[in-house]
């Protein structure tokens, strides 16, 4: 019973862990590494770095300045693509180090599935963004930027306290985000394109019509035979 238990809750901070990064990479690593300081979280010998003080204050001042500018229209989707090179690589080595060093195989095993899930989290809430600053007003960016701050928060604190309720939470997300991650990706080429045609660097090709020519159409005639007019 222990055995499951311990393998529920390395499972649920696996997928946890990658997840929270794809969506705010520095909030979670605050969580961990706070967390870890302070004795609330009993984290993996692969990852106790993060309780390092120079790791949680850089953590701390990295959350400290997306906080700004991920609450910004415009620049925080140029934040976005800037970390798709860093929060996706940083889940997937997050990932591996909550399993420990067990075996190699498992290690990488971990790390390829945390890549994947930070890059669905990650995906899901660029594109969202995206969106949301279509509309020139701030205060969706300030509320969808907070929203998943909580959300992060949260996720983590269930994965670590609740691991079979996250572990539940976590299926209804992936499959929530599997469904709606291709109509976000039509509704982004959509709005790509009405801006390109409304400043003029897209054109419609011009349509064509197949008009046949009157020797097609004379040709197509059936042949007078003179002998029927004598």
């Amino acid at each position: 019973m222990e055995s499951y238990e311990a393998l529920l809750a390395t499972l649920a901070l696996m997928m946890g862990v990658s997840w929270a990064s794809g969506i705010n990479l520095y909030a979670a690593l605050l969580v961990l590494g706070v967390g870890g300081s302070t004795g609330h979280i009993d984290l993996p010998t692969e990852l106790a770095v993060l309780e390092d003080p120079l790791v949680i204050a850089a953590a701390g001042l990295m959350y400290f300045v997306e906080f700004f500018v991920d609450k910004t229209p415009g620049v925080d989707t140029g934040w976005d693509t800037i970390h798709t090179f860093i929060r996706i690589p940083a889940g997937a080595m997050l990932a591996a180090g909550t399993v420990g060093d067990v075996t190699l195989a498992l290690e990488i095993a971990a790390g390829i599935l945390g890549g994947g899930i930070a890059a669905t989290s990650h995906a899901t809430k660029s594109g969202t963004r995206l969106l949301i600053n279509t509309s020139p007003e701030p205060f969706s960016n300030w509320s969808a930027s907070i929203g998943e701050d909580l959300l992060v928060f949260a996720g983590l604190w269930a994965a670590l306290q609740h691991p079979e309720v996250f572990l539940v939470l976590f299926v209804g997300f992936m499959i929530l985000a599997m469904w709606l991650l291709p109509k976000l990706w039509y509704l982004i080429k959509t709005i790509f394109h009405r801006i390109g045609k409304f400043l003029g660097l897209i054109q419609d090709d011009p349509i064509q019509f197949n008009t046949p020519s009157i020797t097609n159409k004379t040709s197509k005639l059936p042949k007078r035979n003179d002998s029927d007019h004598q």
